[in-house]
């Protein structure tokens, strides 16, 4: 993630922050795929309270074998950039009200 700028962020806001990557991830993923046909679906985010702010999102995914045409590493390489540009999102918003 490129260098916004950001001001400390509080432990609420990390909390957000890996709270808006991992909703973003499954729900990019629950969209492409029905519930049922996901065997496994791990979402793990973590991020440093020091600078440089560093957020780490991985996706673990598993599908059904009746989802065969579907390629479970490219959707689940989607939704870890999905995850990533909505968190760069919050970011930007975040970075905004702090020169308010």
């Amino acid at each position: 993630m490129e260098e916004i700028g950001l001001p400390e962020l509080t432990p609420e806001q990390l909390e957000t922050l890996c709270k808006i990557a991992e909703e973003t991830a499954r729900k990019h993923i629950l969209t492409r795929v029905p519930a049922k046909r996901v065997e496994t679906l791990n979402i793990t985010v973590e991020t440093t309270a020091e600078k440089p702010l560093t957020l780490s999102i991985e996706v673990e995914l598993t599908l059904s074998p009746l989802m065969r045409d579907l390629d479970a590493q490219a959707l689940a390489d989607e939704a870890v950039k999905q995850a990533f540009t909505k968190a760069e999102k919050y970011l930007r918003e975040l970075k905004c009200h702090s020169q308010i």
